[in-house]
């Protein structure tokens, strides 16, 4: 797995953050911002069942810009695919 040093920043962490609380999130957008939380402040890369819920999130014309945020910094910090 090729390394990837990106982390969440801040407006991405509060934007995960808001997410979370939400009560209209799904469980994709809520599964995507859990994820970017996960990665501030550390070295952790987003694995590809979050990945996928970042994706989903992306695509979902009902996600809010806080929740579409959070799942573009998860998608962010996914190690690059080897060719």
């Amino acid at each position: 797995m090729a390394s990837n040093p990106r982390q969440t920043g801040r407006a991405a962490a509060s934007a995960a953050s808001r997410t979370l609380r939400s009560s209209s999130a799904t469980k994709a957008q809520k599964s995507a911002a859990a994820s970017a939380l996960a990665q501030t402040g550390n070295r952790d890369q987003t694995g590809r069942a979050a990945a996928s819920a970042a994706s989903a999130t992306l695509r979902s014309p009902s996600a809010t810009k806080a929740q579409k945020s959070a799942a573009a910094s998860t998608l962010s910090q996914t190690p690059s695919r080897k060719k």
